[in-house]
């Protein structure tokens, strides 16, 4: 034994008994009596952990589950036919006493055949009938309410279930009805937006107009100012029998997110999917105007508002136009060339309507149809089969929105079907025909395999000009041509540039380094293995460009976070997902959208008002027009250094200046914003010889006010990548033609990124790293005089547009073999933020 004394107690000693081996050794009924009470208390201690998850976590958990579950209201809108039932006028009228008798019988006639169905019985709410039309029709709606502790059995509540059982019920009551029981002989049922089923004797924002031939107005409520959240609106139109309803919308200003807030229009009285002619939210430009037609007599107009977001509006414009208008299409054409479009073109086409052209030309000729505008778009359409809207040529159907499409005949004559059936409709087409000579189809020009002319030159210079390929089939390859492994032709310039020019890869093989190596930016050869190691191998970083694998890993192709992390991913910022930790590549992207909706039209080369919202035209003391400008803020504008550091010192003076934003027709300044100029911040650098660091900064006196046709352009990162061949948009009131006159409409040009290497050569070694090339090295599509300044802008997949380069210098305008050569705005970014915050 031994006494031991314990820091932090008292000093009193405390004995430990050492026991001996026969002690320690207890008896097997003291062993079992332990063991048995353990187990007891392990029993009781799960059986209260069991009871208190239970009565508490468990409650605690199903309640939070149901929090964010919602039960789940579904409803089925259709009509029913009543052969038997004579049509009066009185049924129009929601409140009348003839109204509301009919309403109610079919709707206890609904309620009884629905709930024959064991699961619909369960959860059906109600029915209500909104409208009768001549026929006589009865529309309505049913709804079923479905708790969150049933929602699984949502998707067994299907429209055939609804259909089928309504079906079955109505046939057999028909078989065993009564005197005074209503004959049904058709009844429907589709799925429907909940939010548009209302019940217009209740008279809550419901509507019921007569269209006249004299145009009458309606609006959304609160318009001019804005549309409350939470609206539930429904305007019925009626119009006689031998008559169908227009409406236009002079005014079109709903929030740009369909899921919240929309417009949408039914050739029915019923909100029917089946019978929808359109649904539209955002803004349309006065250019663009929403313009919808019926097939009959009734039409359906609802609007739904969710959000919070403070938006004007619609005003509408209705009126009945004769029935024989909409219905007279297609036709014999003769003449040698003519134009002809979708029925009531521009406007919308409307629901089930089939229309023919027989185009004859003379014997010994051949026709060619171009569609300058092409729109047939449809939900849930395959634009393979087109099995709904179309336009028929050939054999083959067309549909959905296309950029291009012209055909040729076989022979002197041409069909032209064009079919709409009885859902969704669209703008439709606008096409134009002519006679040629099948021997010289385009004089003077290279004939496309789809009957499209281009210039001579655009054959065979590597780019797809004709949109089929035809330019670029069969091409004998020029002396300073590289022949791709598919037969196509491209300069031999674009060799080992490190970009598939070829498609199938045949201008990289062989390119330095073998087929398990990498080739980093500068050429270098590296080992395959070195990709994606999280190791920086390549001097440029290129080996963990892209690489999820490499966080950390900071080079030029990184995109840097505003808390100095670096992103490996090329195009990281405004693409709608947050990379950095901080979310500062989400941030400030508020810009690059155009918010009016547009049109493509093919081939235009006029711009749309509000197609280019960050365009601006810079005037110069009284010489009008001079240079262009980009909007990359509220106060910020940017150009061209060249505009203003000039021979004349009066060029940097900032009171010289005025800018026009909005602005689309130099003589009309409309809702146009004019600013003064507060000061200009030409780069330090800019060298009026080599034309090297091209970049200018206009501070405006007066902030902008951000509208439709007004809008900041997205600034790329430094680490944003433009890559060769892609499409861009170069934009100004510039010369049409070398040494021609300026433009009076703003003008627009696609024109495709020109790789370094390349641009290099053909411009004589005068880029430098502070440019890019943009064009085609053919020449025929180019900036010009007065362009200078403008922005050069690129559509990226996240929806926005950013400003890759800013219109610096060129040799004359869309020459062979000199593209025009832009500042590249990724080099010169820090600047730009380090001098306006941007």
């Amino acid at each position: 034994m031994y006494a031991a004394k314990y820091d932090g107690h008292s000093d009193r000693h405390e004995r430990i008994d050492f026991l001996t081996s026969v002690e320690k050794a207890p008896s097997k009924r003291k062993l079992g009596a332990v063991i048995g009470i353990l187990v007891a208390v392990l029993v009781l201690a799960a059986v209260a952990a069991f009871l208190i998850w239970l009565f508490v976590f468990k409650d605690a958990e199903e309640a939070t589950i149901s929090k964010q579950l919602k039960p789940s209201v579904l409803v089925f809108s259709g009509h029913m036919k009543l052969p038997d039932v004579q049509y009066k006028q009185q049924l129009e009228d929601t409140s009348s006493p003839e109204f509301e008798a009919l309403a109610v019988k079919l709707e206890a006639v609904l309620e009884e055949n629905l709930k024959k169905d064991p699961l619909l019985a369960t959860y059906y709410t109600k029915s209500v009938v909104t409208a009768f039309s001549e026929g006589v029709i009865a529309y309505y709606w049913s709804q079923f309410d479905v708790p969150v502790k049933d929602l699984e059995v949502v998707p067994e509540l299907t429209e055939e279930l609804v259909s089928e059982t309504l079906e079955n019920g109505i046939k057999e009551q028909q078989r065993t009805r009564s005197v005074d029981q209503i004959k049904i002989s058709e009844i429907t049922a589709t799925f429907t937006d909940p939010r548009m089923a209302r019940n217009p004797r209740a008279r809550e924002c419901f509507f019921r107009l007569e269209a006249e031939e004299t145009a009458s107005e309606f609006s959304s409520p609160g318009y001019p100012s804005s549309y409350p959240p939470k609206s539930r609106c429904q305007w019925q139109i009626r119009a006689s029998a031998t008559n169908v309803i227009s409406v236009t919308f002079p005014f079109f200003h709903v929030e740009d997110d369909c899921s919240d807030d929309f417009v949408s229009i039914y050739d029915s009285l019923s909100p029917d999917d089946s019978q929808a002619i359109t649904e539209k939210c955002g803004h349309r430009p006065p250019s663009n105007p929403l313009e919808v037609v019926s097939s009959g007599n009734i039409m359906l107009i609802n609007l739904i508002t969710d959000s919070e977001a403070q938006r004007p509006g619609f005003q509408a414009v209705y009126k009945a136009i004769p029935k024989l208008e909409v219905s007279t299409c297609g036709g014999v054409l003769t003449a040698s060339s003519g134009v002809f479009t979708s029925p009531l073109y521009p406007s919308f086409y409307p629901p089930a309507v089939d229309c023919k052209w027989t185009i004859k030309v003379p014997a010994g000729k051949k026709v060619r149809v171009k569609f300058n505008l092409f729109r047939m778009k449809e939900p849930g359409v395959d634009v393979r089969v087109c099995h709904k809207d179309y336009v028929e040529v050939m054999g083959k159907k067309y549909c959905g929105e296309l950029s291009s499409l012209a055909l040729t005949s076989t022979t002197n004559t041409l069909d032209v079907t064009f079919h709409s059936d009885e859902s969704y409709t669209d703008k439709g087409f606008s096409a134009e025909y002519n006679a040629y000579d099948p021997g010289n189809p385009c004089p003077n020009m290279f004939a496309c395999a789809s009957g499209i002319c281009i210039a001579r030159e655009l054959k065979c210079d590597g780019w797809n000009d004709c949109g089929d390929m035809s330019d670029e089939m069969k091409c004998k390859c020029d002396k300073d041509q590289f022949n791709c492994g598919n037969g196509l032709c491209k300069p031999k310039l674009w060799v080992c540039d490190r970009v598939n020019d070829c498609g199938d890869g045949s201008d990289e093989q062989s390119c330095s380094c073998e087929e398990n190596e990498w080739r980093c930016g500068d050429g270098t050869c590296m080992p395959q293995d070195v990709v994606c190691d999280t190791r920086t191998d390549c001097e440029d970083g290129s080996d963990e460009a892209s690489c999820k694998t490499s966080p950390g890993i900071c080079s030029h192709f990184s995109f840097k976070c505003k808390s100095g992390d670096c992103v490996n991913k090329v195009n990281a910022e405004c693409d709608r997902v947050d990379d950095c930790a901080d979310h500062s590549d989400e941030a400030g992207c508020n810009c690059g959208t155009r918010p009016y909706k547009l049109n493509r039209i093919v081939g235009g080369q006029n711009a749309e008002l509000g197609e280019w919202p960050w365009q601006v035209s810079l005037h110069f003391m009284t010489y009008g027009h001079v240079c262009g400008a980009s909007i990359i803020s509220e106060k910020w504008l940017l150009s061209a250094a060249h505009c203003f550091v000039t021979s004349d010192q009066a060029n940097h003076v900032a009171s010289n200046w005025q800018t026009y934003s909005g602005m689309q027709d130099q003589y009309r300044l409309d809702d146009v914003q004019r600013r003064s100029v507060k000061r200009i911040i030409s780069h330090p650098d800019y060298n009026q010889m080599t034309f090297d660091y091209d970049i200018a900064l206009l501070e405006l006196n007066e902030p902008l006010e951000l509208t439709n046709t007004i809008q900041p352009v997205c600034l790329p990162a430094p680490s944003h990548v433009f890559p060769a061949g892609m499409a861009c948009t170069v934009t100004g009131w510039g010369a049409l033609r070398e040494g021609g006159q300026k433009a009076q409409l703003l003008q627009k040009a696609s024109v495709k990124i020109i790789n370094d290497s390349v641009c290099n050569v053909v411009t004589e070694g005068q880029v430098t790293s502070r440019m890019l090339c943009s064009g085609f090295l053919t020449g025929g599509i180019d900036a010009c005089q007065g362009d200078s300044g403008g922005p050069l802008v690129c559509f990226e997949e996240s929806g926005k547009w950013f400003q890759a380069g800013i219109v610096s210098w060129g040799e004359g305008c869309a020459r062979r073999n000199k593209p025009g050569v832009y500042t590249r705005v990724t080099k010169l970014r820090e600047w730009i933020k380090t001098k306006t915050g941007v």
